[in-house]
């Protein structure tokens, strides 16, 4: 089975090809194509990878190259992480926002439409070539803004693309380990949009435990998200976010902490990466401790002023445990490919599972996966607040999606200025007006 990788120089990748490591199945990943942009970043991570499989003698071909179409071909699953405009792109997203008192974060806010209005486009033309080069293929994507990225290319590839975040993941099986439970039995009812979701419900044996831990202060200070947001907050909400809801229910003081902070969280990967790539030219530099150092001090340092914001201390052993968005992807493929049924929390087109939202619009929820792709199942509907804060989001996703189709301004100032963290269309202006300053590839936007 061939599995292509585009984005195949970034440094996430290794943890892809590490999972594939552990698959001893039959049926498995033989061959993997990186597919890059960047000759030197493509580089780095064969070297990675190449140490990766030292001495595993079953471990996948590992073929790169910057010819797209020549990754494509013969695809059994497309694997998509690109990021369109790179680190300092995120880092420009995240500073102009700031510079103008709204969040300044990769996916949300004024932050995640600059970057989705970059790289729909970009997501489009991928769709289309797939499409043509590979109709066999399943597309996996993990390029952010993740469920409109989805959105954008379904409508190419219909439901043979599929969403992963490992978000929703990680704050399962917390919520499960903190109730006693195994994460692999418990059934978790979850619902909203990528980086805009709520666990609504645990079940373990047919029982939800969910309220247990509801009733409970000392189970809720005892896990990430508890400290985050809150036992007050958690308790009237009757639900457990997704720790993407923080810049939302603390939007003030994380805009706040972001304005004070020595660096951007994107001008922060963008030197510590800038100097792994560079090591990594260096002709004997060990490259999988290389690659150890900077993912554990990246994976450590995530949402950091949030947590400080919040007075939640620094991150939990358990919270930097390897096992998330790879793995998701593994367990995918391993469903589609092989008919194991499992149940996934992915990013799939809504059908009738949320009400509040039309059949195409792309949704985050538990799933079910068998050869024939991934189904979603019911969940509880959403209260009042999450149906608000999903039907705007998810408005803006459209707005984004006019004006990546059509290049008109005036859906891409909407898209700004419906957002519930910028809600100003003076604002939303200048904010189009500075990232088209700032970003060539934003020049599709007509001006008039």
């Amino acid at each position: 089975m061939k599995l292509t990788i585009l984005g195949g120089g970034g440094f996430r990748v290794p943890l892809v090809y590490g999972a594939l490591l552990g698959d001893h199945a039959e049926g498995r990943v033989s061959r993997v194509t990186l597919y890059d942009s960047d000759a030197d970043r493509l580089t780095a991570i064969a070297r990675v990878l190449a140490e990766q499989a030292r001495d595993i003698a079953d471990a996948p071909a590992v073929v790169a190259t910057t010819e797209l179409d020549e990754a494509l071909r013969g695809a059994d699953f497309v694997f998509s992480a690109i990021r369109v405009g790179g680190l300092a792109g995120r880092a420009a997203d995240e500073r102009v926002a700031l510079d103008e008192g709204v969040l300044g974060q990769e996916t949300v806010g004024a932050g995640g439409i600059a970057y989705g209005l970059r790289t729909v486009p970009v997501a489009l033309d991928l769709a289309r070539r797939i499409a043509r080069t590979a109709p066999q293929a399943w597309v996996i994507n993990f390029t952010n803004p993740a469920g409109l990225v989805t959105e954008a290319m379904s409508r190419h590839l219909g439901d043979r693309v599929i969403g992963i975040c490992d978000s929703p993941v990680g704050l399962a099986r917390r919520v499960a380990r903190v109730l006693g439970a195994d994460p692999d039995r418990a059934w978790t009812d979850y619902a909203g949009l990528n980086h805009l979701g709520w666990v609504q419900g645990l079940y373990v044996d047919g029982r939800d435990e969910l309220p247990r831990l509801l009733a409970d202060p000392a189970l809720l200070a005892s896990f990430e998200e508890g400290r985050l947001f809150g036992t007050e907050l958690l308790r009237s909400l009757g639900a457990v976010p997704n720790e993407y809801l923080h810049y939302y229910y603390a939007n003030r003081e994380a805009v706040r902490a972001y304005q004070e902070a020595e660096q951007t969280r994107g001008a922060f990967l963008r030197v510590q990466q800038e100097d792994f790539y560079a090591r990594m030219r260096r002709p004997g530099t060990p490259a999988r401790a290389a690659w150890d150092r900077t993912r554990a001090e990246r994976e450590a340092t995530y949402m950091a002023e949030n947590r400080e914001v919040a007075g939640a201390g620094e991150r939990e052993e358990s919270d930097l445990e390897s096992g998330g968005y790879e793995q998701v992807a593994l367990a995918l493929m391993r469903a589609v490919a092989r008919n194991e049924r499992t149940s996934l929390i992915l990013n799939v087109r809504n059908r009738t599972t949320l009400s509040v939202l039309d059949a195409d619009a792309v949704v985050e929820v538990p799933c079910l996966v068998d050869a024939n792709g991934a189904h979603p199942v019911t969940v509880s509907p959403l209260p009042y607040h999450a149906v608000g804060l999903v039907t705007a989001v998810k408005a803006v996703e459209r707005a984004v999606l006019e004006a990546a189709g059509s290049g008109s301004r005036a859906a891409a100032v909407q898209a700004f200025a419906l957002h519930p963290l910028v809600d100003s269309v003076t604002v939303a202006r200048r904010l189009l007006d500075r990232y088209t300053d700032v970003h060539p590839g934003l020049a599709y936007l007509d001006r008039g």
